[in-house]
């Protein structure tokens, strides 16, 4: 996994920083605090938590979807964008990480936006399908275990409503998908979700450069 923007030197990235990123004091803490943690590979990028909050300001969303919650640095950025009766709902298998997480919303003031589900994502959004809750996200954000991508994908596809719009994180997988002497199961993954996603005609389609790849996909 990458966490910062692939195909840029030390100096580019640096001055690309420079003159783009607004990161708030508070998403610096999280981000340096992460930094030290021993998964700390698994944390998205700065640029990529400003890039998500633009989306989700461009959409006017007040609903969205969180698959993957890790030490929230997404979540923190989404939530900061959201207007203050918005809502995020969270899915996570991990109280240790979520921990941090939940440490990180409430000093920010945005753990009211913020509900967090620890359970397999699976069966949380399944419970979230059988309420009744189809086509009521406005955005949804995929960043869990690459081997349940296309599940997830599926069911984010019944849960944004049309105009709404589903980003994939680490599409590009440290430029691995194009390596095909690699043949894990987590890269095997999200090969086929990438060759599925291309002909795919419910969504429109962009994957994004950024980080380690976000793929953006805008229900129709």
């Amino acid at each position: 996994m990458q966490k910062r923007s692939l195909g840029l030197d030390d100096r580019l990235y640096d001055y690309f920083l420079s003159v783009s990123l607004r990161e708030p004091e508070i998403l610096s803490q999280l981000r340096q605090e992460t930094a030290n943690h021993p998964a700390a590979m698994m944390q998205i990028a700065p640029e990529q938590g400003q890039f998500m909050a633009l989306l989700v300001q461009l959409l006017g969303a007040t609903k969205t979807l969180e698959i993957g919650v890790f030490t929230g640095y997404s979540s923190l950025s989404v939530a900061l964008a959201l207007p203050a009766h918005g809502k995020i709902f969270a899915c996570d298998v991990s109280k240790e990480y979520t921990n941090i997480a939940r440490r990180y919303w409430q000093q920010a003031g945005v753990a009211n936006k913020i509900d967090l589900h620890l359970a397999p994502a699976i069966e949380t959004l399944d419970r979230l399908l059988a309420s009744g809750q189809s086509e009521s996200f406005d955005f949804a954000f995929i960043d869990a275990d690459k081997e349940n991508y296309d599940c997830y994908y599926q069911r984010s596809l019944q849960l944004v409503r049309p105009g709404g719009l589903i980003a994939i994180d680490n599409v590009l997988w440290g430029g691995d998908v194009a390596n095909f002497q690699v043949q894990n199961r987590s890269t095997q993954a999200i090969r086929a979700l990438n060759e599925k996603l291309h002909h795919d005609e419910r969504i429109a389609l962009s994957l994004v450069p950024i980080a380690d790849g976000l793929t953006l996909a805008l229900k129709r």
